[in-house]
């Protein structure tokens, strides 16, 4: 392997920070020489080895998650004045929080997000897949998984948890779209202000599902944190409604991209999806191995809170660091044959798509039942299904989300 050391500021190894097409053959290059680069175009140290990403996640003492959901590029003066007037006063759920506030949090929300709660969903997931299947084959070729499968059902699942009308989910999703764009992309402060507008009526949306919850509690998640807040657990309305602005972006948006993903990742790996029509069986396993070879999310935030050491490579206090799990997940010292997919992989659950330590994702459990479903239905009712041909699938440019933005099959 290559050199310990941060690379020059001139040389970053064919890795472009927003693109997301195919940045494979840049991480590689980065873990042979600069495994931990300092990128002078975004102000991070890039890592992008599997032990080194993983360690970082693990220190949360010396790197922590408050830069996570930090704007990429700094809110201009418009936007802050739209979002101050307006009362936005939202805060991450969890992934941008720190002991001891996010302990405390996380183990409050952790008695709400049970298996229990996520598997009486599943019935209703199969049908909307089924329904929406059928809804694909009837509208004719060519379809979309992205749009016409992958894009609702997640929606559907994550509005139902809380307690939310599943009529919200065009407005969900226009919500969740500037969510990512003011976070992850670099706009010009004009480009902004219609997102900012989105996020205050999104976040002044979240507080009203907590009122409502609280003056009629119904039948959700919602309803169940509250009941927590009243027999005594220490969560308040203000970070149960943050649990809500979290929720409903990141509970549907990488589930969408994971279904996207798989259908896409299958079909063009030969021999993949028919053995999945073959076996179901194989399914969760296919899972586990599609999150590590083209996870939903291939980049995410630290900063470090002293000054530290990375891969020999110093880290000094108040620096940004850009972890790499995409990167990570496709690194021959942790996995064989990296650049190979491979269902039957036998430590793919290895991966880092959901982060590690004590920001291990929440919701994983509910990701992976509804892309268990979707493979489950979509292999079979159609087992012929092929990507279309001569299409071509392209990835929406931003820092940390590798998005498809469509699946034609």
């Amino acid at each position: 392997m290559g050199t310990t050391t941060a690379v020059a500021e001139a040389d970053h190894y064919g890795y472009e920070p927003f693109n997301m097409n195919n940045p494979f053959p840049s991480y590689q290059a980065l873990r042979d020489n600069a495994p931990v680069m300092f990128d002078e175009r975004i102000g991070y140290y890039v890592v992008s080895r599997y032990d080194d990403v993983k360690a970082v996640f693990d220190d949360w003492e010396s790197f922590s998650s408050e830069n996570a959901q930090a704007p990429v590029r700094p809110m201009g003066e418009p936007a802050k004045k739209i979002m101050n007037d307006g009362g936005f006063t939202a805060y991450s759920g969890l992934s941008a929080r720190v002991p001891p506030e996010h302990t405390r949090i996380r183990s409050v929300a952790s008695k709400a997000f049970t298996p229990r709660r996520y598997k009486v969903l599943e019935p209703a997931i199969r049908q909307n897949i089924d329904d929406m299947i059928d809804a694909m084959v009837a509208a004719g070729e060519p379809g979309d998984i992205l749009h016409d499968i992958a894009n609702d059902v997640p929606t559907i699942t994550i509005l139902t948890l809380i307690g939310v009308d599943t009529s919200m989910i065009p407005t969900i999703k226009e919500w969740s779209v500037s969510r990512a764009l003011l976070t992850w992309a670099e706009l010009t402060d004009e480009e902004q202000i219609p997102h900012a507008h989105n996020l205050v009526a999104y976040w002044n949306f979240c507080q009203e599902q907590v009122a409502k919850n609280r003056e009629n509690p119904g039948d959700n998640l919602t309803a169940d944190l509250l009941a927590l807040s009243e027999s005594g657990e220490d969560i308040s309305d203000h970070e149960i409604a943050s649990l809500l602005y979290s929720m409903l972006f990141a509970g549907h948006e990488t589930t969408t991209t994971l279904i996207s993903n798989s259908l896409r990742v299958l079909l063009s790996q030969s021999g993949a999806y028919q053995a999945l029509v073959d076996d179901p069986e194989k399914i969760p396993g296919a899972i586990d191995e599609i999150l590590r070879f083209s996870g939903s999310i291939v980049a995410w935030r630290r900063k470090a809170t002293r000054d530290a050491e990375v891969g020999g490579v110093p880290i000094p206090k108040d620096s940004g660091v850009l972890l790499l799990m995409g990167s990570a997940n496709r690194d021959p010292s942790a996995f064989d044959n990296p650049d190979q997919f491979d269902i039957e992989r036998e430590n793919a659950r290895t991966h880092l798509s959901f982060g590690f330590g004590i920001h291990y994702c929440l919701g994983n459990l509910l990701a992976k039942l509804q892309g268990r479903v979707a493979l489950e239905e979509i292999t079979r009712k159609l087992p012929h299904l092929r990507l279309l041909p001569g299409s071509s699938v392209s990835f929406v440019d931003n820092l940390s989300f590798r998005t498809p933005t469509s699946v034609p099959v």
